[in-house]
Parts: structure tokens; sequence; C-alpha cells
């Protein structure tokens, strides 16, 4: 059974419509990436999802339950979690404070400062845990905005543009961290315009134009595709 399907979800803000009839499964265990230039609806998706935004139709499952009118804590706690494309880490508190305040929310059932540790280690900064939030570097901080977010133990996670703004080697430190983090069971869906770092983890791709589904397969049909060549990438399609 699918751990997330959305069915027929519209969104519009007056005129425009940001997602118009939007319908995915996601299976447990895969690694979902999404394309799509800029408005393309990607980041309102996540918002609905995670229950930020309320559609103004569809349905939105999760394990088996339609949620559609969860509010946004209660998705949370039952298994949906997020990163945003611009961290915003409580800078005068410690990594391992902020990485808590997760933990304490969040949905597990042993000891906080225990699984704050294990989050820690798991995202490469065990080594940062005294450390002031503010002082962290952007790789850091972006390595604690994927913290925070696990640390309330989720099912699902949905990392929105989190290589954004990463040099070639600091993305690829990010992306043995991603790698750990779905081994760990973590099921992922992953909004990037990183794309040679989202191709390299991304079990099934999927492209988004105008709210709508242009292209769903595998990472290498998908590129191939002419439509994504021609939307996305700005290729003709009939050159």
């Amino acid at each position: 059974m699918a751990i997330l399907q959305i069915k027929e979800m519209q969104k519009k803000y007056g005129a425009l419509v940001v997602t118009d009839g939007f319908s995915l499964d996601v299976e447990p265990g895969e690694i979902v990436g999404i394309l799509g230039p800029n408005g393309a609806g990607k980041t309102t998706l996540f918002n609905l999802v995670t229950g930020m935004v309320k559609p103004d139709s569809g349905q939105l499952l999760f394990d088996g339950e339609n949620i559609s009118h969860a509010d946004a804590a209660d998705r949370c706690q039952r298994g949906i979690s997020r990163s945003f494309q611009v961290p915003h880490p409580f800078v005068g508190m410690s990594v391992f404070e902020n990485v808590l305040v997760g933990a304490l929310f969040g949905r597990h059932g042993m000891e906080p400062e225990q699984h704050v540790l294990d989050v820690l280690e798991l995202t490469g900064l065990k080594n940062k845990s005294n450390q002031l939030a503010g002082s962290l570097s952007l790789l850091e901080r972006k390595r604690l905005e994927m913290a925070r977010a696990l640390a309330t133990e989720p099912k699902l996670l949905l990392l929105d543009e989190i290589a954004g703004g990463l040099t070639d080697s600091e993305c690829k430190s990010l992306l043995s961290a991603i790698r750990d983090v779905h081994s760990s069971g973590v099921t992922i869906i992953w909004i990037e315009h990183v794309v040679h770092a989202l191709l390299s983890v991304a079990t099934r791709l999927v492209v988004v134009d105008f709210g709508r589904t242009i292209a769903d397969g595998s990472p290498e049909d998908v590129m191939k595709n002419e439509q994504v060549k021609s939307i996305y990438l700005g290729v003709d399609e009939h050159v």
C-alpha cells in the first residue's frame, strides 16, 4: 500500500492555478525526486502535504487514512516531516537543543535526549552538538535542518531544495547523509533544482509544470522525455 496518496489536488490563488488536479502515489522506501521550473507548484505541493496550506479540492491519504482535514501538527505526529529551502535554526541555541525541540514534539517512544544523539550521528552533526546553531556553515545548517525534521521520527521526509547553494564537495557530503537517512527506513520526497544531486539518489522522478505532472518514471526514462527537455531543460522537442 502506498504510504502517501495525493488525489486530484487543486489549489488556486485567485485566478492562478498552482496545483491543477495533481495526483501522486508514493510507495514505502522510495526516494521520489520532483523537478520543475520556478512557479511549477512544487513548494505549494509540500505545503499541501504538510497541512500548511489547505487545498480547494482533492484528497490526501497517509498510511491509508484520509488526512485531508488534519492540521500540520497532527500530520507531523502521524509521521510527515519536512525541511525548508532556507534554514532558520534557533541561532542562540545549541545544535543539540535545536534538534531536541523536534524530538519533544515528535512521535518517538524513546528518551528524547538519546534520540537526539542518534539523529545527530545519522546526519553527521554529533561533533557539533554543543556549538551554537548561529555559528554553523551553510552545509551544517542544511544538515541541522534535516536533523530537526528527522527528530520528529518521520515515516515520510520532504526535502525542499536542500542542496541549493552548496559547492560540489558539500553537495556530495550531504548526499551521503541523505542516503544514510533513506537506509534507516525513511521514505523521501525531494524537490531540487540541483539536478545532478537529485539524479544520483532518486529511485523515481516526477516532473511538474503549472501544477500538473508531465513525466513520471525512472530517472533515466524521464530525462529522455521530449516534453521534459522542452519545458524544463529548454530544449526544442522538434530539434
